[in-house]
């Protein structure tokens, strides 16, 4: 103890083996509270802590692969139909939440979730569908030539969403991604969450999942957002802008924001959320 201890602790102190037995505690005691006062000199609330975690913990093992693929502007049709015709070789092998194509915020893209249980079934499922000689054949041999770029992330629902469907089937999509601030949920959680339920209660729009990236590139939350229709959309952001309440919760967030990217999409007509 006394070797951690800082000079003036021990300057002039009396040998401990020459004091009663009552001032051999209290110095002991002493000493005990000095190393601590040392070791974490702004006092017992900022002691180390066992629980690091910047943010709430990831309670579901489900997580969500979201895949977006350039297609080559003139095969864009092509890329389409094939997709269309051959997607029940895929989802035979794992669930396929939704697929989009990029009507604004990025041309000749699809966008699309998929769900797995875990990253075991993941592995598995990418196993089988090398080995699946309907899909090698009929679908990946021909659509990788109409394709000039794919990208893909593995995110979570932040632990306050649920993943629901939309209200009715024909509306459009929103995909609202924000790149925060390095720190974590533990600094900007309360308030993006704050800013997504501005606009989802009062109803300028309908929240379907929000999402935080865990990999790919990090500090990133998705907000998937569904409308009756993209002039719907146009609506309610108007609307929303001039809601004190909204206007107060937005600013708090972009304290938080580095950069934002909002795509618009249609569903195509195998998606199971349309």
């Amino acid at each position: 103890i006394l070797a951690v201890l800082p000079p003036h602790a021990t300057r002039g102190s009396i040998r401990p083996e020459k004091m009663p037995l009552r001032s051999r505690c209290r110095s002991s005691q002493k000493a005990t509270e000095s190393v601590k006062n040392y070791l974490c000199p702004l006092g017992p609330s900022l002691q180390p802590s066992a629980r690091l975690a910047t943010g709430p913990q990831q309670e579901q093992r489900t997580f969500y692969e979201f895949r977006t693929y350039s297609i080559r502007p003139d095969q864009n049709s092509v890329f389409l139909k094939l997709t269309n015709e051959k997607i029940h070789l895929r989802t035979a092998h794992s669930q396929l939440i939704g697929y989009w194509t990029v009507e604004y915020g990025g041309l000749n893209k699809v966008f699309h979730i998929w769900q797995y249980d875990s990253y075991s079934q993941r592995a598995a499922v990418r196993a089988a569908l090398a080995q699946d000689p309907s899909w090698i054949s009929e679908y990946i041999s021909k659509a990788l030539p109409l394709l000039t770029a794919q990208d893909n992330e593995v995110s979570y629902l932040v632990p306050w969403s649920r993943l629901k469907s939309p209200p009715q089937q024909g509306g459009v999509f929103e995909l609202a991604t924000f790149r925060m601030r390095p720190g974590g949920p533990a600094v900007w959680g309360g308030a993006f969450q704050a800013a997504m339920s501005a606009h989802d209660a009062p109803g300028y729009g309908k929240l379907l999942g929000a999402f935080h990236s865990e990999f790919g590139l990090l500090n990133r939350v998705h907000a998937l957002w569904w409308f009756e229709s993209a002039d719907h959309r146009a609506e309610c952001r108007h609307k929303a802008h001039t809601d004190a309440r909204v206007v107060a919760a937005v600013r708090n967030s972009v304290a938080h924001l580095d950069s934002q990217r909002n795509q618009l999409m249609f569903p195509c007509p195998f998606s199971p959320m349309k």
